[in-house]
């Protein structure tokens, strides 16, 4: 990876979802502008607050999208994340940057 770029695996969403209060959304529902989570597997050398495995948050919009090894992955610039989910952060933090 070069410069600020990262490479995720974004997390599937086939099928159907299902509510807060247990009310079941089809596959077929179209929801506007929602944002996905994914899966860090590659860090360009000039990326600074993300990690390998760290969970990101962006906005599907936006991305490319890439396939390597007959795998589909998506390609992103650091900047372009709204919120890194991190497992490696100490006691006591959130884990989760704004």
């Amino acid at each position: 990876m070069l410069h600020d770029r990262l490479l995720v695996s974004a997390e599937s969403e086939a099928g159907e979802r299902r509510s807060g209060g247990g009310i079941v959304i089809p596959a077929t529902v179209s929801i506007g502008r929602r944002l996905a989570w994914a899966k860090v597997v590659a860090v360009g050398a000039g990326v600074r607050t993300v990690k390998v495995d760290d969970r990101v948050l962006y906005d599907p919009a936006d991305r490319a999208e890439v396939e390597v090894r007959n795998k589909d992955y998506v390609l992103l610039r650091e900047r372009d994340l709204h919120a890194v989910a991190a497992e490696r952060l100490s006691d006591g933090n959130t884990g989760l940057y704004l």
